[in-house]
């Protein structure tokens, strides 16, 4: 039993961070690439969508100050996972943290969790970015039958001529139409298509190369970020220019409860912090390429604290911006951005806002399976999972059948499952993540304090006890279902421990990491 809780020694973790040749990965990642893949990470749903439901359902001009409260709460896991990244430079992240800290058992847990956010995650993005690819598909006349237009369970209707999905937006029209959805044709949707080949392209390029992949995303950061600062600049000359609409839309700043918690109020702005919590995951997956840093244990904490900076600044602006142009009750919206850049009267708005959530989605996918396919990478390289997974590729140096396999994975999951209950089943294994490195990080200053930190987060031991419990009043919001998703998710990960990773673990042993082929 006690074989459960080794730890794998910090010399043999920087000793395989410090491998060369061409079964390593490359280390080819500056400042500012970790920076734009953090940044490529956050920006994604988040703020294309949920910035208007948050604002019509919980807190109104508000937003704002939800943003805020979630910033705080990924502020003190930043700290933590930039200390654990400056020091422990390989891949795997949380994993490995947990593998250095806390035992073999928890490093297994962790590992098995960060499926759920990284794979979860992944799938939940390019749910989304197929929608808007249907959407631009739509403004050109290109319009995918609705059996692989939708995943199981989702229903299409013919509504004006042409098939579209009956979502919210839609039935609300319908409503005011005085035309009952069951009146119309239907059909199901079986497979999105759309979904699928969208995580397989991603997938290529990050076969392809990190460097690629770093550069694709880069270019697809500037796109995104540049929507945004059109977004913010055009709708701050229109708020200028008319400040009647501010006297308007902004009062009352904090919309008066309703009579249920989290239905405005003070308790809206703490309940839309836990929905909003969902607009910054990603932030993390920085530390997955550690390994691939030119410079990590100065880059590592610039790219983490960076990325998550910038993401928060740009947030409330849009907050601000948004709600300042479109009254709050109006926001209930997949495409609030959009709305809100039609208020402006800028002929192309929508069709740019469209651009730029389609390019925010885009990196955010590539990141996520990126982060998903370097811990399967350092599981398996420590013998808990077969050891085809820590194959590297001889030209690309990079991970690939670790990648395919992810990719495979995710695109079935996309293709298949709901949007809401993979985007719940990511917060959880988020928090779940954030809670285990907060932890690690206070454990190893108890326990070997001598150890040189190149990044030390501040505020010893507030700010991890702090990030514990920001991220369990964040869990503690989310419904049963998803608890219970998330215990039956870990149960099915300890058996195959208990059956293949504890029989073939390096560490118990005694044996050095499995070297990559």
């Amino acid at each position: 039993m006690s074989k459960l809780f080794l730890t794998k020694s910090l010399d043999t973790i920087l000793a395989e961070s410090e491998e060369t040749g061409e079964h390593t990965l490359r280390r080819s990642l500056g400042a500012l690439n970790l920076i734009t893949l953090g940044i490529g990470a956050i920006i994604g749903t988040g703020i294309f969508v949920l910035t208007g439901l948050v604002a019509s359902e919980n807190s109104g001009p508000a937003v704002v100050f939800t943003f805020i409260i979630a910033a705080i709460c990924c502020v003190f896991a930043g700290l933590c996972y930039a200390e654990f990244a400056a020091m422990i430079p390989v891949a795997g992240s949380a994993y490995t943290y947990g593998y250095a800290t806390l035992g073999e058992i928890f490093a297994w847990i962790i590992g098995w969790d960060l499926v759920l956010e990284y794979a979860f995650g992944a799938a939940t993005v390019c749910s989304g970015w197929s929608g808007y690819v249907l959407s631009l598909g739509q403004d050109f006349g290109i319009r995918l039958p609705p059996v692989l237009a939708g995943v199981p369970g989702s229903i299409f209707v013919q509504w004006q001529g042409h098939w579209e999905l009956l979502n919210n937006a839609l039935s609300d029209k319908l409503k005011l139409a005085h035309i009952d959805p069951a009146s119309l044709p239907q059909q199901h949707g079986v497979f999105n298509l759309v979904a699928f080949l969208g995580i397989m392209f991603a997938t290529t390029v990050l076969i392809i190369g990190i460097k690629e992949s770093a550069n694709f995303n880069s270019f697809i950061v500037v796109v995104k970020v540049a929507v945004l600062l059109v977004f913010i600049g055009v709708g701050g000359y229109t708020l200028a220019t008319h400040p009647e609409l501010l006297k308007t839309n902004w009062h009352p700043f904090v919309p008066p409860n309703l009579g249920g918690f989290g239905h405005f109020g003070w308790s809206g702005v703490c309940r839309g912090a836990a929905v909003i919590f969902f607009a910054y995951i990603g932030f993390d997956a920085v530390s997955t390429a550690a390994q691939e840093s030119k410079n990590p244990k100065r880059d590592m904490p610039i790219g983490i604290l960076g990325s998550l900076a910038i993401c928060t600044v740009l947030y409330i602006l849009v907050g601000l911006v948004l709600t300042g142009l479109v009254n709050y009750r109006y926001l209930g919206v997949p495409d609030s951005l959009a709305v809100g850049m039609n208020a402006t009267g800028f002929k192309w708005g929508s069709l740019l806002v469209k651009i730029g959530a389609l390019g925010g989605l885009t990196s955010t996918m590539i990141v996520m399976l990126l982060g998903q396919s370097r811990v399967f990478f350092s599981m398996s390289k420590d013998g808990l999972l077969p050891k085809v997974f820590s194959t590297v590729h001889p030209k690309f140096r990079t991970p690939w059948i670790s990648s395919l396999t992810v990719g495979l994975i995710v695109a079935t999951f996309a293709s298949l499952i709901p949007l809401a209950s993979l985007g719940d089943m990511t917060s959880i294994g988020t928090l779940l993540a954030f809670i285990i490195v907060s932890a690690g990080v206070w454990v190893l200053r108890k326990r070997s304090p001598e150890l040189a930190r190149p990044f030390r987060a501040p505020w010893m031991p507030v700010t991890p006890i702090l990030g514990i419990a920001f991220a369990l009043l964040m869990m503690a919001s989310l419904p049963l279902i998803t608890w219970i998703r998330l215990v039956v998710w870990l149960l099915v990960g300890l058996v195959i421990y208990f059956s293949y990773g504890r029989f073939n673990s390096r560490v118990q042993k005694g044996l050095p990491p499995v070297a990559s082929e």
